[in-house]
């Protein structure tokens, strides 16, 4: 469930939102920052795939050595869909995509979506800016501790937290300087605490926030 990346062995470290298929604009926002792939690191909070133009592409991100990414729910129901041979809830959640490829980009897709079965829900890094833990929706406790078991439904899916945020209440997690989350879209990167909520809707006419962490 955890990962644990040492971020001295890179000069700069990026977090960006929800890719959802947005390959092409995400590699434009690169090219603004001068991200060099041989030097810096990208971590995704998930959501790589469906609704937008290019989840193959996306997908195979995993692949390079300047990338690295936590699952998000729409990695898990795509897995869900191949394990069960159901794909009705990921085909309403924008996964369409796999049943319209041809054969031999699907068997490309289906090894990438198995490879998905390997990351993490969680990314521990310690870069400049202190101690950062990287999750898709929500940390589900109030104290973060490496390895403590949380409930990964919760971590993909939690919106509560960020809802009670919204309406005054809630505070921060303590054992990490800093969180970042993706999955609900936002108008703009919201903070609370040392929480930080970056899914600006690139897929939904939005914009990709990438956050520095050094």
């Amino acid at each position: 469930m955890y990962q644990r990346i040492e971020g001295g062995e890179w000069r700069h470290v990026w977090v960006v939102s929800d890719i959802h298929g947005c390959y092409q604009r995400l590699m434009e926002e690169l090219k603004r920052r001068h991200f060099n792939p041989y030097e810096d690191l990208l971590i995704s909070v998930g959501d790589m795939i469906d609704r937008g133009p290019d989840s193959v592409k996306s997908l195979q991100l995993i692949n390079e050595k300047w990338f690295r990414a936590v699952r998000g729910n729409h990695e898990q129901m795509a897995i869900d869909s191949l394990d069960n041979n159901d794909f009705a809830l990921w085909t309403m959640n924008g996964g369409m995509w796999f049943s319209r490829l041809e054969h031999e980009e699907q068997q490309r897709a289906r090894s990438l979506l198995n490879a998905c079965r390997e990351l993490p829900h969680i990314i521990e890094i310690t870069c400049a800016n202190g101690l950062n833990v990287i999750a898709h929706a929500d940390y589900p406790t109030e104290e973060y501790r490496w390895q403590k078991p949380v409930s990964a439904q919760r971590v993909l899916w939690d919106r509560d937290r960020l809802m009670g945020f919204m309406v005054g209440k809630g505070q921060g997690i303590s054992g990490a300087d800093h969180f970042w989350f993706g999955h609900t879209p936002v108008e703009r990167r919201y903070d609370f605490s040392n929480l930080h909520y970056i899914d600006t809707g690139a897929v939904f006419d939005g914009y990709f926030t990438l956050a520095q962490l050094q």
